[in-house]
């Protein structure tokens, strides 16, 4: 198989990743989520993600849509579509599965994969966290993880929009 159909075959529909999720389990891994824009990649997404592949088997990303992230961040962004960032994300060694999602939150996604561990950055407490009573309801963890200082996306645009 091609690199960019390896690369591609990471980037699941929820369907798709329910079933990859029941083989996984079925093999006894650890299922990992966390979810985010990823818009620029940048030091601080890679320390995160791969510190989020630490705590398991199996890191699986949910992938804010386009859509999302203009609602969420308004329409400047997002500065990459989503399936440039769902290749740049797959293409990383320790990024098992992405999983697009619409939503405000990634809630009900975390209800359709059940996973054994919920990470998301140190800015939240863990029981703000979405999705905290669907893992604690199935025994699982939720850990948060301290980003490395000065790495931003929101810093990258403003140093590039600073420099014109």
């Amino acid at each position: 198989m091609k690199q960019i159909e390896e690369i591609k075959n990471k980037i699941y529909t929820l369907e798709n990743l329910q079933c990859k999720v029941k083989e996984w389990t079925k093999e006894n891994k650890k299922i990992v989520f966390t979810n985010g824009c990823f818009d620029i990649i940048h030091k601080g997404h890679i320390d995160y993600l791969a510190k989020a592949k630490d705590l398991g088997d199996i890191l699986i990303i949910g992938l804010n849509t386009d859509l999302s992230i203009s609602t969420i961040k308004g329409n400047s962004r997002p500065i990459q579509d989503q399936e440039s960032r769902a290749i740049i994300l797959a293409s990383m060694q320790f990024v098992d599965a992405i999983v697009y999602f619409s939503d405000p939150t990634p809630y009900e996604l975390i209800k359709a994969i059940k996973p054994d561990v919920l990470v998301k950055g140190a800015d939240y407490k863990p029981e703000e966290i979405v999705g905290y009573d669907i893992v604690k309801a199935n025994k699982g963890e939720i850990i948060t993880l301290t980003y490395l200082e000065g790495y931003s996306t929101t810093n990258i645009i403003t140093k590039i929009h600073s420099e014109k």
